[in-house]
């Protein structure tokens, strides 16, 4: 994926009960077997603690169908090292590098939620400083061999973790912006790649984004032609019934994610096949690698449906 300006997909697992459908192992390993029987490229799950809808552990339903996933890369897409703590995040995930195989690209941001930080007694405004050691204190733990970090929120003096991830020094870490100054940075900091997220941002503003982190990299030892950028969380319904895109931007996604509805309906891919390649060929051409889709009802449907009528659109 690194180095080119070709463009794959992931699907998001379906952590979130969006068609108050009952929770059941066996939905997210057929979700598994369908994504990469259609040829997605990775499977991925979010983070969050406490959510308006009913939310499905993230890591636990990633490590819950491993055995499903193929050759596929597993992603988080983030995970939230502050709300979960660095040392139990580092457990935790490299345990799924182990039983993958080695295929995990470990996503992580600090969340946008003021709610996972109360449920967990640490402070919201702390966030950034905390993830900049957050990260740094993972790849100690990962890496075996580092010395020990030592910061103001965390230390990992006198801990070692074992087993340690397949990948070796340890799987790569992406850091989740929405594309800000600030994140940017961050990004070309202390980052293999960049998550943005689609329903805060517009190929646009990623590709403006883009050509800014392109700036900020070589000074940070890193190739901007080798550094990866995917968008997460593009949520779809592919469907040329205008009343039934209309009913999910209006009734499921606006009030979910608290944005307007017009702004959900110029960003997410809700609608016809045609509108939804569109705005994918303008992510390709922004320089996105990959795209993280979601789709909101029907799930094996759906992701049938966008391999079959969208993604050739999009090459062609």
């Amino acid at each position: 994926m690194e180095g080119t300006l070709s463009l794959d997909y992931g699907a998001h697992l379906p952590l979130i009960a969006l068609d108050r459908q009952p929770w059941a192992l066996q939905r997210l390993l057929e979700y598994a077997v369908s994504a990469e029987s259609v040829g997605f490229q990775a499977l991925a799950a979010n983070d969050h603690l406490v959510f308006p809808r009913p939310w499905l552990d993230g890591p636990t339903a990633l490590a819950a169908v491993l055995g499903r996933t193929g050759q596929m890369a597993v992603a988080t897409t983030v995970a939230l090292p502050v709300v979960r703590g660095p040392v139990a995040l580092a457990k935790s995930l490299a345990a799924i590098d182990l039983l993958s195989g080695g295929r995990l690209v470990v996503g992580v941001g600090p969340g946008s939620s003021a709610r996972d930080y109360a449920a967990v007694g640490v402070s919201f405004e702390e966030r950034w400083k905390r993830l900049d050691e957050a990260v740094k204190a993972l790849r100690v733990l990962w890496g075996g061999e580092d010395p020990p970090f030592r910061g103001e929120f965390y230390s990992t003096e006198g801990v070692t973790l074992e087993p340690h991830p397949a990948q070796r020094p340890r799987p790569p870490i992406w850091i989740g912006s929405w594309g800000s100054e600030a994140g940017l940075r961050r990004v070309a900091r202390l980052g293999e790649g960049w998550l943005a997220s689609a329903y805060n941002t517009t190929p646009e503003e990623f590709a403006a984004a883009r050509r800014r982190l392109a700036t900020l990299l070589p000074a940070n030892g890193k190739d901007p032609n080798r550094f990866p950028s995917a968008i997460a969380t593009m949520f779809f319904y592919v469907s040329e019934e205008r009343t039934t895109s209309e009913r999910i931007i209006r009734e499921v996604l606006s009030p979910m994610l608290n944005h307007p509805e017009d702004e959900l309906r110029e960003r997410l891919l809700v609608g016809p096949a045609e509108e939804c390649a569109q705005k994918l060929a303008a992510y390709r051409a922004a320089g996105a690698n990959r795209i993280f889709l979601w789709p909101v009802e029907d799930e094996l449907r759906q992701l049938t449906s966008f391999q079959e009528r969208v993604a050739p659109l999009v090459r062609s």
